[in-house]
């Protein structure tokens, strides 16, 4: 399945993509993608629906994030080995894990906004992991079995922030919209395998990013494992598993950023794509 959200920023209400790719809404049958629907119980009551029969969401209304409600929002930096020599950092022996405030999750293609004394706003592309039964401690073999499924995330930094002055990561990748999620919530039984997915990101026309899942250090199932070994996991929780090579701040001879006015577009094989233009903050 291909689960969403639609409507104004606030009020989005849930939907599904028929196998024709229209939006149908699933208002009245759940309230929202969040919460108990992504236990598998939830998501196996959703699965014996007929798309054909739940009415047609007309137009072409605004997405919102993919997931609502999400409490925890998890980072893994560093996770392609190409990606850590390019930023001039070590391959890490042991996931990098860090927060992004929840504040920052907007729509896939919702503006972003300039961070006012921002001046290095910089692109990450990143496969989402959507938790959907609670994990705790958990077994690498068994962590499959808590992801409720995947999506698109454009793990967006200020590198000013992040790295300069008292280098907290959360501060470069928190600020509002700098966390784009979805377009829709694809369930983990149409993803064989997270680690064999094209990955990409065009800025302006030109593609800066083009990797694959399956270069990461960390696979998902380790890092979900490795994850609920220091927290647990619950449903809605969303982990961004890191970004292949071609930010901004790895280009050569200089760093590249974004600047107001430009566009980005990226997306996943299967998971769907984002597009989103740089705004100044109001």
């Amino acid at each position: 399945m291909k689960l969403l959200r639609w409507g104004p920023r606030g009020a989005e209400q849930p939907g599904m993509l028929d196998a024709n790719g229209r939006l149908r809404s699933l208002v009245g049958v759940i309230d929202d993608v969040r919460g108990a629907v992504l236990l598998p119980e939830g998501l196996a009551r959703l699965a014996k629906l007929d798309p054909t029969k739940l009415p047609l969401v007309e137009g072409t209304p605004r997405l919102g994030a993919c997931v609502g409600g999400v409490g925890k929002f998890l980072c893994i930096g560093l996770n392609y080995a190409d990606h850590a020599a390019e930023s001039g950092m070590a391959v890490p022996s042991e996931p990098v894990i860090f927060d992004k405030a929840t504040s920052a999750i907007v729509g896939p293609n919702d503006d972003i906004e300039m961070p006012r004394r921002g001046e290095k706003l910089d692109w990450e592309v990143e496969l989402g992991v959507v938790i959907g039964k609670p994990a705790k401690y958990v077994e690498r073999a068994n962590a499959r079995a808590h992801v409720a499924g995947y999506c698109v995330i454009n793990d967006l930094s200020e590198r000013r922030f992040q790295l300069e002055g008292t280098g907290q990561w959360i501060k470069g990748k928190s600020c509002d919209t700098f966390g784009p999620t979805g377009p829709w919530l694809v369930t983990a039984d149409e993803v064989p395998d997270p680690q064999k997915l094209d990955i990409w990101l065009e800025v302006d026309g030109h593609r800066y990013q083009n990797g694959n899942t399956r270069t990461m250090i960390f696979d998902v199932d380790y890092l979900v494992a490795y994850v609920s070994q220091f927290m647990s996991l619950q449903p809605g929780d969303v982990i961004s598993t890191g970004t292949p090579p071609g930010v901004g701040l790895g280009q050569k001879p200089e760093p590249i950023y974004l600047k107001v006015g430009q566009s980005m577009r990226l997306g996943i094989q299967g998971l769907g794509e984002q597009r989103q233009r740089v705004v100044p903050a109001p």
